[in-house]
């Protein structure tokens, strides 16, 4: 009579050990929003004084991140090659969520990636980083003909151009890079699927090339910490 039980027990024994790394995987930090930002910005000043952290690389980490992805913040950022977020702050493998593409711009197929990180891996910050001398809002400042999918990036950044020259900025350049992550932080705002995930924090962030300082950026439009509808 006892053996049936003794399968019974076998067998969600097994059962529990398979999905172990699974459940573990979904279990994200508690890290909130400022924490987070805090993080990165202490990063940032590291990089900056190249007085880097012992870098989370190593076989130890790797093994570690074979039970689960817990990255602390999302970062929207340029493909530029020169400005790679995990080196500007100073973190490890694991840390950050990083969606990278020309001119820092949003379509559904990135929103589809940052909403996620948010739902299912816990992260609480979003940062969109744009960079001084971004060639894709230089592009779009400039027009002229292109392919049919770099215009499709030139028609994301257009309307940031757009307000730029229609405020007579004293350079168009840098004054729609700074337009242009704002209105991409005002389309993660606008996200259902974000706005429904308690305590997410949205920031524009801006990267200085020689310096290597990130800035977070000053708007007008409104940035609450999103709450559950």
């Amino acid at each position: 009579m006892r053996k049936p039980y003794l399968s019974i027990l076998l067998t969600l024994l097994i059962t529990i050990s398979l999905i172990a790394p699974v459940l573990a995987s979904s279990i994200a930090p508690s890290v909130s929003a400022d924490v987070a930002q805090q993080m990165l910005v202490d990063g940032n000043k590291r990089f900056t004084s190249e007085k880097y952290a012992d870098s989370q690389i190593g076989q130890a980490r790797r093994t570690e991140l074979v039970k689960g992805q817990h990255p602390f913040a999302v970062i929207v950022s340029c493909s530029d090659s020169r400005v790679p977020p995990e080196l500007l702050f100073d973190q490890g493998l694991g840390d950050l969520f990083v969606v990278r593409v020309a001119g820092n711009v949003l379509d559904s197929i990135e929103l589809g990636s940052i909403e996620y990180a948010v739902e299912h891996l816990g992260a609480k910050l979003i940062v969109v980083l744009g960079h001084e001398k971004c060639g894709a809002v230089k592009a779009t400042v400039d027009g002229g003909e292109v392919p049919p999918n770099i215009k499709a990036i030139a028609a994301k950044i257009q309307p940031a151009v757009t307000a730029a020259k229609a405020a007579n900025s004293a350079n168009v350049y840098e004054a729609a890079t700074d337009a242009n992550v704002l209105n991409m932080v005002a389309a993660l705002h606008a996200d259902p699927v974000i706005t429904h995930v308690g305590g997410v924090k949205i920031l524009g962030a801006k990267y200085h090339l020689e310096s290597g300082a990130v800035e977070f950026i000053k708007y007008n439009i409104p940035n609450p910490v999103i709450n559950h509808h």
